[in-house]
């Protein structure tokens, strides 16, 4: 059956990896088009196999997602959302087995991180694999029953596994932010409420640059929630930043912070301008709160 580009949305990974299940929960009705690298990813979106792509860029237990912000700039795609994907890990295995049958557990590095208390609980050898989904095919393809792997509940769907143990993780707000990626960029416009504005720069070789170039924010109040700073053409004195900040182009506070920054900076470029989701509110309501 042949699927319209129109309804695909593009993912990193192999089916079951915990993006396609981003996917499914934002996009339902789309089929998701799994790709070998993140660069796969954004060129099938560019070059019309996808409408998006739905990309990793945080993890509230690893941090950032290695090489997304690099490529991020180059992609020829704009953000046109953001999306908070619980990551809830299973202990999957093959029909019949019993947790005390286990030797091994395969895994992507962070996955493995993620859940020491159960190694550390079952007495298993934690082994790195390349990701979650293909560790979980690894072990259906196998048929070994000593082996199991940390993925998601579609990764045992998908490749015939059981879970044996839900929700192992250590850290119940495990979490990973994704951003929505498309050929056009979509402007939710300045009255459409809460809006989120990622854009890079980079400053100019001064003393004092990043501070004058971010004061801007400071004194017009503007909610800078990310800066990221990395190096760029193989050079340790050329820095590139990556920020978000809450608040629209248009918006007045806003607008004079980016002039401020377009002055102390070489190069200022707006990646996406699209709405904030509700879990940025509630995780920071929770944390205001004390829980």
């Amino acid at each position: 059956m042949t699927t319209s580009p129109d309804t695909t949305i593009a993912f990193q990974g192999m089916p079951g990896a915990y993006s396609h299940l981003a996917c499914r929960a934002v996009f339902p009705e789309f089929t998701a088009l799994p790709s070998a690298s993140f660069e796969d990813a954004f060129a099938n979106v560019r070059e019309g196999r996808a409408k998006y792509g739905m990309i990793p860029i945080d993890n509230s237990v690893a941090g950032r997602v290695a090489d997304i912000h690099h490529l991020l700039p180059g992609s020829g795609l704009h953000i046109i959302g953001e999306h908070y994907q619980p990551v809830h890990h299973h202990l999957l295995a093959l029909p019949g087995t019993k947790i005390e049958d286990i030797r091994e557990v395969r895994s992507h590095v962070h996955a493995l991180g993620q859940c020491r208390k159960l190694f550390r609980e079952l007495g298993l050898t934690p082994v790195v694999a390349a990701d979650t989904a293909g560790s979980a095919r690894e072990v259906a393809e196998r048929g070994d029953r000593h082996i199991a792997a940390i993925a998601s509940e579609l990764a045992a769907e998908t490749y015939g596994l059981v879970s044996l143990r839900a929700n192992i993780e250590d850290a119940a707000h495990n979490t990973t932010r994704f951003i929505i990626m498309s050929r056009e960029a979509v402007d939710p416009g300045p009255k459409s409420g809460p809006v989120v504005t990622s854009f890079v720069f980079k400053v100019r070789n001064v003393p004092a640059a990043l501070y004058k170039a971010l004061g801007g924010f400071s004194t017009n109040g503007v909610n800078m929630t990310k800066l990221e700073s990395y190096q760029i053409d193989g050079q340790f004195v050329a820095t590139q930043f990556f920020a978000e900040v809450e608040g629209h182009p248009d918006d007045r506070a806003v607008r004079l912070a980016l002039e401020e920054l377009d002055f102390f900076s070489r190069e200022v470029r707006i990646l996406g301008v699209y709405p904030a989701h509700p879990y940025r509110f509630l995780s920071r309501a929770k944390l205001d709160a004390g829980e």
